[in-house]
């Protein structure tokens, strides 16, 4: 299996920090908050706060817990608990993860940020959405849509500098 470059990871970000800008403009700032998913969602939360100059704090949510498939996985022994250092009530929530594949990670994801309060809204953000949808779940802000086989996958390696790479189950 061999890791290759795909997509031009900076293009992509700049495309959604493009874009985020541009959701923000019609939300207020106070009532605004992003959320990234562990650990390539908050890499990008951290990144697209930089570049649009915000000083947010950024809440991150470690879905382990929330899994479908938990049962079956179990839970790595270092699973670190979610932060969310602040209330989500009456906010419009930014909700950052890198990849969208079947969508059951954003599910688990908004699950937990229940947990943490009813916000006014969830907009969802990624770099790459992928096909292989098992739950009626799209982004409201995507850097790139592709198509892959099954055996075909993409993952965010980072923090510094964030780069897209697609490997092949042999």
């Amino acid at each position: 299996m061999k890791n290759e470059p795909v997509l031009d990871t900076e293009e992509l970000i700049e495309s959604i920090v493009r874009q985020t800008n541009v959701l923000l403009d019609g939300l207020s700032s106070s009532e605004t908050c992003f959320v990234g998913i562990h650990t390539g969602g908050v890499w990008l939360a951290q990144r697209i706060c930089k570049d649009l100059r915000l000083s947010s704090v950024i809440g991150e949510l470690n879905i382990a817990f929330y899994r479908d498939d938990f049962s079956k996985l179990g839970v790595h022994p270092t699973v670190e608990p979610s932060q969310i250092p602040f209330d989500i009530n009456d906010k419009h929530v930014i909700l950052v993860d890198d990849i969208l594949h079947t969508g059951r990670t954003i599910r688990a994801a908004m699950n937990e940020l229940f947990d943490y309060g009813r916000p006014l809204s969830i907009s969802l953000v990624v770099l790459v959405d992928r096909n292989g949808r098992e739950l009626p779940i799209a982004p409201d802000i995507c850097g790139a849509s592709i198509s892959l086989k099954e055996e075909e996958h993409v993952k965010l390696r980072g923090p510094n500098p964030l780069r897209l790479e697609m490997s092949k189950n042999s």
